[in-house]
């Protein structure tokens, strides 16, 4: 159960650090665990915060063609 809500945390704070850069998405999220001794545990998440946009308002050829 506590590492689970360390995971939540974790996630939690990645969104928040993504949602102060503007980012509207995170890709490629990762996860990564290391003890800390006998008795702690460290989770991290990371990944890569993007913003979204439509192909219309990026210009031409934000489509591929």
């Amino acid at each position: 159960m506590l590492l689970e809500d360390a995971q939540r945390q974790a996630i939690d704070r990645m969104v928040a650090n993504a949602q102060a850069m503007e980012g509207d998405a995170v890709l490629s999220v990762r996860f990564n665990s290391s003890e800390i001794g006998q008795t702690m545990s460290e989770i991290v998440a990371y990944g890569t915060a993007v913003r979204l946009t439509t192909a219309a308002a990026a210009g031409p050829g934000a489509d591929g063609r």
